[in-house]
């Protein structure tokens, strides 16, 4: 029996297309994927006749959910269970997947020609990462994107905290925190898409940009989109996320004394303390780039690996699935400082990321 490849790519009309090709795990991404990605990626940036480049996944599920968490959960399983440190992390699979694919993340967001990401259905966790990042984001009435790190004791990365701490009125500090499903229209309202197009315009917006190029694809299939109900949240957000801790962003939202804001209080209370505080001082404390807030992500991705809370949280949500995890702090005002300070802390110097030059387009036209 003959096995697709994971990652599909054609080249039609001068438009790159790239297809990421596991529809069974809604394209979730692997190492492999990750690495055939960026030679593609880096070969289309040079090649003169290659005009732009269009993402997009296989089957009618999604863009892609995320990335291999099973694969992760036994390397965090291992780690968290010993007496791992950081060069046991790093040697780990989990680990050289991270760093090749936070690579990839900067590459996309540093593309020099039209990088067209078709946001639809699931873009989650990984997902963002490859469509987020790019010059050309395109959602639809079937998106559902998330960051959903924290349910699982892991922490948002693929520039998720980069993209989260600038959104504003703290509706990136809600999405991260929450790990909540953002329709194709909260995606808009947040500043993480740029154009929507119903679903079942896309084939024909496709072809568009082979037709016409991006610009009159977009002038002609993209539209107003519906209402985001994530802004018609954003005054009790912008005021109850902009506590200094999560314990007190809880009790925040309890008091506005809405169904709505009394499920967030209860979403963020049953989530990991320690995944979150970590969470809410990456997106307080910002960095300037995404290349500099990868490799902070880089640093707590592999910190995260040697945490119990990780290894606990897919075992509860992915494997077992009894959605009952056992933190290791039970109360969200119980996570110490020194706990939290670890996850950031410098790694030895050959074990910090490193980012790669950007794809050269060619100059010679």
């Amino acid at each position: 029996m003959t096995v697709e490849p994971s990652v599909l790519s054609a080249v039609d009309a001068g438009v790159a297309t790239l297809t990421l090709n596991r529809p069974k795990s809604i394209n979730a991404l692997d190492h492999p994927m990750v690495t055939a990605m960026d030679e593609l990626l880096r070969g289309w940036a040079a090649e003169a006749d290659v005009s732009a480049v269009v993402l997009a996944g296989a089957g009618e599920r999604g863009l892609c959910a995320g990335g291999d968490i099973v694969a992760i959960h036994r390397d965090a399983s291992a780690l968290s269970g010993s007496d791992a440190g950081d060069d046991e992390a790093a040697a780990c699979a989990s680990a050289l997947f991270w760093a090749d694919e936070y690579r990839l993340n900067a590459d996309i967001a540093r593309y020099p020609k039209p990088y067209i990401a078709i946001m639809d259905g699931i873009v989650m966790g990984g997902g963002v990462g490859i469509s987020a990042h790019a010059n050309t984001r395109v959602v639809t009435d079937r998106t559902r994107l998330a960051m959903p790190e924290v349910g699982i004791g892991f922490v948002p990365d693929v520039g998720g905290t980069h993209l989260l701490a600038r959104v504003p009125d703290n509706l990136g500090v809600y999405a991260g925190l929450t790990a909540t499903h953002l329709s194709g229209a909260d995606a808009l309202a947040l500043g993480l898409a740029d154009h929507f197009v119903p679903a079942d315009d896309l084939d024909a917006f496709r072809r568009a940009v082979g037709e016409a190029g991006p610009a009159d694809a977009l002038a002609k299939y993209a539209q107003e989109p519906p209402e985001s109900a994530v802004e018609g949240r954003r005054d009790w957000i912008r005021d109850a996320f902009a506590a200094d801790t999560v314990a007190e962003i809880i009790e925040r939202c309890r008091a506005v004394g809405t169904e709505d804001a009394d499920k967030t209080a209860a979403s963020i209370a049953g989530k990991s303390p320690t995944a979150l505080a970590v969470t809410l001082r990456s997106l307080r404390d910002e960095k300037p780039t995404l290349v500099e807030t990868l490799k902070r992500e880089y640093r707590v991705s592999l910190r995260s690996l040697l945490h119990p809370d990780m290894a606990e949280g897919i075992r509860a949500q992915v494997i077992d699935k009894d959605r009952t995890p056992s933190w290791r702090h039970t109360e969200h005002r119980d996570v110490p400082a020194a706990e939290i300070d670890a996850y950031f802390a410098p790694l030895p110097d050959d074990l910090e990321l490193t980012i790669n030059a950007a794809p050269q387009e060619d100059s010679s036209v």
